[in-house]
């Protein structure tokens, strides 16, 4: 019997394995999301789960050929986003560009805060989510920009 074969077999449930019973595999426990508001965002945090509508987005970047096969296309596009708090300017990347329309309500799952030139962008990267939901009552908050707030690194002596 080759040795494919073999492996294969003790991999089966009721295989010659010994009488050893397979390890028990922990069940992970999913935690429930806490949604927060674009006002609560502050520099250098992560894990952020939100809902926002899409008030705008432009195209920053578009290189790459489509065409071929060992080159990605890289988009980038810049969309400012909101609740009913306030609004932030959202960096997407690639698939993120199609799902950011205008008028459109999104959730951000595991978003994260960018620092860009000392003001802040939210980001999702590949350990985040961008999903489109249903449209959402609340209109958002133009007034209050968090991207137009600027930040200064101070470094603390102690």
């Amino acid at each position: 019997m080759s040795e494919a074969v073999k492996g294969q077999q003790s991999q089966q449930p009721g295989g010659n394995n010994g009488g050893i019973a397979p390890p028990a595999v922990a069940k992970q426990v999913l935690r429930k999301p806490v949604f927060v508001k674009v006002d609560q965002l502050k520099p250098g945090t992560n894990g952020h789960t939100l809902t926002v509508k899409v008030v705008r987005s432009n195209t920053v970047l578009q290189k790459g050929r489509a065409a071929s096969a060992h080159l990605r296309q890289t988009r980038i596009a810049e969309c400012l986003i909101g609740d009913d708090t306030g609004a932030i300017v959202f960096t997407a990347r690639n698939e993120q560009v199609d799902m950011m329309k205008p008028n459109a309500t999104v959730i951000l799952r595991n978003a994260r805060i960018d620092m860009f030139k000392g003001s802040m962008r939210l980001a999702v990267d590949k350990w985040g989510r961008v999903e489109v939901t249903e449209p959402a009552s609340f209109t958002v908050k133009e007034d209050n920009n968090l991207s137009l707030v600027e930040y200064e690194l101070v470094n603390v002596v102690e």
